[in-house]
């Protein structure tokens, strides 16, 4: 029965994904623990450690299909961790070649490189969901290069941007997340043999060895030293996760205020039903956009725990890495579902380009007070042009009217500026900096990354 909306019928597709669920579930990590468990042996017969027909019986027969995982359950919550009583049965199936199984391994060994695996293929998938995602924002950015709408600050209006800048900056955030899950990978795909205290003395000078050819058997880095209780390649690969959920969050956050009616700049895609309120039938609320909030939210309290989890005693950890295996699936899984929603939202995200224009004129123009006072400066000096500009802004509060109206009348202003200059200085498409320019700049890089 499920008891969490990871798992439930009615929430689990709305907060993650199938793929990265089966990335995790329950037989997938059983099956990579029979997978490391054969490694080993075949990497110990290579050496001469155990007999090679012992290693071929070893892989031949250990099988998922037949554990009886009722009893798998009931001793792993006696034993208080799965592998010794997973060991028991795997024994069983291999009869005589079973004495070999195992054979100077501790639990830890299996269990940190059977998530190493699974996290290697949850960084894959991670990998590809980002790499739409920044096609889609490259995208987004080049088509509305030119599309000009306020930029706020403080949630003011600020000056004049454009929506292909602010997809821009969105764009950059995950060409830097790609290249960091491109630097994360070496630090975090290697495997774990070490025995009981991590010194690898149950296979005398024999265990480098073993180890390195272990590695190798299942396509993983060697590590330099034990990392039983060095737990920061994990805690990173938590954090960085939080990061690209805390990108998504900040999209999110951008979507909501501008889908909000008195915005109403940007919409999520429509899809009939979709966001729909059992009361108010006008209401089309951005619902892809809350659930990746929420998900930025739950990875931020993930990469927190692993933080604290990488404070562990002595040479092997208490409770600190029992909290691993409540962080690190339920992080993968909070940020497939946050990148999955992003790419529905962002996809076919409806742009209302000439609302964004409606909404710059708000201001009656002062929106592009820098403009004019920036124009008036070299005629009066910057900090005397500041002062002229700033009163006359403050008439146009008090007595209504536009700002190109009350400069027209001001006689500090007129005998420095005539109407045409005035009228080109408050037109905010006439004051978008080199927004344009950055968004070819930011669409070239993310295209020469790959």
């Amino acid at each position: 029965m499920a008891s969490t909306v990871l798992d439930s019928l009615l929430f689990r597709d709305a907060f993650s994904t199938p793929a990265m669920r089966a990335v995790f579930a329950d037989r997938r990590l059983i099956a990579r623990y029979i997978e490391v468990e054969i490694a080993l042996a075949r990497a110990e017969a290579r050496l001469g450690v155990i007999p090679a027909q012992a290693a071929e019986a070893i892989a031949a027969r250990c099988s998922l299909e037949t554990l009886d995982f009722e009893t798998l359950r009931q001793e792993t919550d006696n034993v208080g961790y799965p592998i010794l009583p997973l060991v028991h049965q795997l024994v069983g199936q291999c009869g005589e070649a079973g004495r070999y199984l195992h054979w100077g391994a501790t639990t830890q060994d299996i269990m940190d490189t059977a998530d190493v695996l699974r996290i290697r293929d949850a960084i894959t998938l991670v990998e590809a969901d980002v790499a739409e995602l920044r096609t889609i924002l490259a995208d987004l950015a080049e088509r509305h290069r030119d599309t000009p709408m306020a930029g706020r600050t403080h949630l003011q209006q600020a000056l004049p941007v454009t929506f292909g800048y602010k997809a821009a900056i969105w764009l950059a955030g995950f060409d830097r997340h790609a290249e960091r899950l491109r630097q994360l990978r070496p630090r975090l795909l290697v495997g774990q043999f070490a025995g009981a205290a991590g010194t690898l003395a149950s296979l005398g000078a024999r265990g480098l060895a073993v180890q390195a050819e272990f590695c190798k058997e299942l396509g993983l880095g060697q590590p330099v030293t034990t990392w039983h209780v060095a737990r920061d390649a994990f805690a990173e690969t938590v954090n960085l996760l939080a990061l690209i959920a805390g990108s998504l969050g900040k999209i999110a956050l951008d979507i909501t205020l501008l889908a909000s009616t008195e915005f109403a700049e940007l919409y999520e895609p429509f899809v009939k039903g979709r966001g729909a309120s059992s009361t108010m039938p006008q209401k089309r609320n951005p619902i892809s956009a809350e659930l990746m909030l929420a998900a930025s939210k739950s990875v931020r309290q993930q990469a927190g725990l692993m933080l604290d989890a990488m404070v562990q005693d002595l040479e092997r950890a208490t409770g600190p890495w029992h909290a691993e295996w409540v962080a690190i699936p339920e992080a993968f899984l909070h940020t497939a579902g946050a990148l999955h929603q992003a790419k529905f939202a962002l996809g076919g995200l409806i742009v209302d380009a000439g609302r964004m224009q409606q909404n710059l004129g708000l201001s009656r123009g002062l929106i592009v007070a820098e403009a004019v006072m920036m124009g008036l400066a070299p005629h009066t000096g910057r900090d005397a042009a500041h002062d002229i500009v700033y009163d006359v802004c403050r008439a146009v509060n008090e007595q209504g009217g536009s700002l190109a109206e009350a400069l027209s009348r001001h006689p500090e202003v007129t005998r420095h500026l005539d109407r045409a200059a005035i009228d080109r200085l408050t037109d905010p498409a006439n004051y978008l900096g080199l927004a344009p320019q950055m968004v070819d700049r930011a669409v070239a890089a993310s295209r020469a990354q790959g």
